[in-house]
């Protein structure tokens, strides 16, 4: 990995120091091949669904970082096995998960969210299907995630939710009571804050006793990709979900067929190196890239192009070219690839909005207002809108761009250093959340094309 300058304070000067990593500038146009780990979406939904199935199952090629890692952790301390077999890749072992015994006598135990939303949001349900009190926490930024619609949620469903101090919690920490079922049945809730909301309950529906009818009330629910993701997971391991009726989800309760599934690579996280291709005037290959597939990543294919890149899908890899100059534009609801098409429009000739993101200040951090602070930081125009953002053209300089202990900053900071010398990311290690060898790939990367000034040398 790239050697480290003196530590910096943080965004808020206030916090631990943290290391300084030294964006490698790109003095040529890259010319790479990049193959990227798998989905951390379909990960750790398969991972809750083979913990309630109806025998052992098994993912292959699965991602292996720390918010996977936290969810087989949080699964192994309600009764789940996991176990890591051999692997028939490059993508590390493969995980064999043998399921939670719900009806089995349990006891109390604690679970560490991290920063991971599916873990703090997509576990919960599970703990209200076991027998004994499960105890909720995370890092410092987790307690700032909104959770009030889960825990609301839960407490309709007869499953009691609270703090030590006997107060009804809105976010980490909390503490589930579970009986060992889950009566189920007709469920209003505002989703309007994360479509995670919507796939925690989907996934645990099936093993409620009546199943779930879920309905949702309130602006509409931001990511409706990953609510099509966790459809289409649940129906191809046997249960039946109905969502022809818009804001209405029905899971009929049943069995969840045990299976062997093969993940997808994270077409979100091959978004950085194919945005290489366009900030540095190069070319950037994917394989592997799905013919089909419920990843919002996918998007990338027709937002790359809309930015002047050409675009092609041969034989299963995607070939990105950067134009001459980036494009600027309108990108409507671009939900987690938006840290990536942000920093591509701080590089942009024209001018850009991004709309249908107001979520996203619910995230790892409030990206919004991290990424204008960032931008303008480097000597960007960018301002916060009531659901988006503002970008226009203006000429950057070096500087430190802190990543608020999220990934996708931090990779965003390390697309601006292809373009603009003298750029360094604060604490790159974050990562690791989805990315756990991110430097190491970023800098290969840059090497096949030797396109580099030197400074990951």
């Amino acid at each position: 990995m790239t050697g480290t300058t003196a530590a910096h304070p943080g965004p808020a000067g206030s916090g631990p120091a943290l290391p300084l990593w030294p964006a490698p500038f790109a003095q040529a146009p890259v010319d790479a091949t990049v193959t990227v780990p798998g989905s951390k979406s379909l990960t750790n939904r398969f991972l809750v669904l083979a913990a309630l199935a109806d025998g052992p199952s098994r993912l292959r090629a699965p991602l292996h970082s720390r918010d996977s890692v936290l969810m087989i952790q949080a699964l192994k301390q309600l009764g789940a096995t996991v176990t890591e077999v051999p692997g028939d890749g490059d993508y590390g072992p493969d995980l064999e998960i043998t399921p939670m015994d719900q009806a089995a006598s349990g006891t109390d135990t604690a679970i560490d969210c991290g920063l991971a939303g599916t873990v703090m949001r997509f576990v919960p349900p599970l703990a209200a299907l076991r027998k004994g009190t499960t105890l909720f926490d995370g890092d410092p930024h987790a307690r700032k995630r909104p959770m009030g619609t889960i825990i609301e949620a839960l407490s309709a469903l007869g499953v009691p939710v609270g703090t030590e101090g006997g107060r009804t919690p809105s976010a980490l920490p909390f503490t589930v009571a579970g009986t060992g079922e889950v009566r189920g049945g007709h469920l209003v809730i505002d989703a309007s804050a994360s479509s995670q909301f919507v796939s925690a309950l989907l996934l645990a529906g099936a093993r409620f006793t009546e199943g779930l009818h879920l309905e949702h009330v309130g602006k509409p629910v931001p990511s409706l990709d990953h609510i099509a993701m966790t459809v289409a997971v649940l129906r191809s391991v046997g249960v039946r979900v109905d969502d022809s009726v818009p804001n209405h989800w029905r899971v009929e309760p049943g069995p969840i067929r045990a299976f062997d599934q093969r993940i997808e690579q994270d077409l979100s996280n091959a978004g950085p190196f194919l945005a290489a291709a366009l900030a540095t005037r190069g070319t950037v290959r994917i394989p592997n890239w799905p013919s089909e597939t419920t990843q919002v990543g996918d998007l990338w294919r027709s937002i790359l192009a809309s930015m002047g890149a050409q675009v092609t899908l041969d034989h299963g890899t995607l070939t990105v070219t950067g134009g001459p100059d980036i494009k600027g534009g309108d990108f409507d609801e671009t939900s987690e690839l938006a840290p990536t098409v942000a920093a591509l429009c701080a590089l942009a000739s024209g001018p850009s909005r991004l709309t249908g993101i107001a979520h996203l200040r619910g995230h790892e951090t409030d990206r919004l207002a991290a990424l204008v602070a960032e931008i303008n930081r480097l000597g960007g125009d960018a301002e916060e809108t009531a659901d988006g953002l503002v970008i226009r053209p203006a000429p950057l300089h070096g500087g430190v761009v802190h990543s608020y202990a999220d990934h996708r900053m931090a990779t965003a900071g390390a697309i601006l250093g292809l373009a603009v010398p003298g750029v360094q990311v604060e604490d790159i290690a974050t990562t690791s959340k989805t990315m756990p060898d991110f430097p190491l790939m970023w800098e290969a990367m840059l090497q096949q094309g030797e396109g580099t000034n030197g400074a990951s040398a």
